[in-house]
């Protein structure tokens, strides 16, 4: 095995790793006896949500804080298809996953050949609205448990599925190419994804533009400051 995880979370160091060394995340799914990356397995899902499992390494959430990987625009609408980690699962992703650390990563699912997969296998899409690109920029949004006061929640999507509401920010850590993004970055990342929110807005007229241009401004805030 050829990847280092000598500096990953014991939770990580212990997970199944694929041919090249890289650990296989608790949520990826497993095809024709491979793990297809970052494809996740809709059993998990509602095994995560269900007893609390990290998304990661899919270990109990016993901490008072947990958090999300997300993408800058995710700080925007604040909503994502994807369960919350342990802080250190969540930053340890963000630093070394190939495709968060890559902006020339393509997602699996957007490969012909690996889409033909996914349909034959019963792979179901993430809930939402997925914005099919990699943003460049990886957030870890570090917020309280599900139930507390300003933590996470789960809601409906509107087409049968389930979005998770990230709830307000404990703290916020943006990454870019493994190490930290700097404000340049982010904004930049979140400039060339507002365009697809705003088509989204535009379906529920004036009222959308006016919500999403308060969202914006609230994301803004958390951007990093420069030195």
């Amino acid at each position: 095995m050829s990847f280092d995880v000598s500096d990953a979370p014991i939770r990580i160091r212990l997970l199944p790793r694929d041919t090249r060394g890289y650990p296989i995340p608790w949520f990826v799914v497993t095809i024709e006896g491979k793990p297809e990356f970052p494809v996740m397995d809709g059993r998990r899902l509602v095994e995560a949500v269900q007893r609390q499992r990290c998304w990661v390494c899919g270990g109990p959430l016993l901490d008072a804080l947990v958090a999300f990987t997300i993408g800058p625009m995710c700080a925007v609408n604040r909503n994502t298809a994807e369960p919350p980690e342990h802080v250190d699962c969540a930053v340890y992703s963000a630093t070394h996953c190939p495709f968060l650390t890559n902006p020339a990563q393509r997602r699996l699912g957007d490969v012909p050949r690996i889409a033909e997969t996914h349909a034959a296998a019963g792979v179901i899409p993430p809930a939402g609205e997925m914005i099919r690109r990699n943003p460049g920029v990886a957030l870890v949004w570090i917020t309280k448990r599900r139930g507390e006061r300003g933590g996470w929640s789960i809601k409906p999507d509107g087409r049968g599925g389930i979005l998770f509401d990230v709830g307000e920010p404990v703290a916020v850590q943006w990454y870019a190419h493994g190490r930290s993004a700097s404000r340049a970055e982010v904004v930049a990342s979140i400039d060339s994804g507002l365009p697809i929110l705003r088509e989204i807005a535009e379906q529920d007229g004036p009222a959308g533009l006016e919500a999403l241009a308060a969202q914006h401004e609230r994301a803004l805030v958390l951007l990093p400051v420069e030195p």
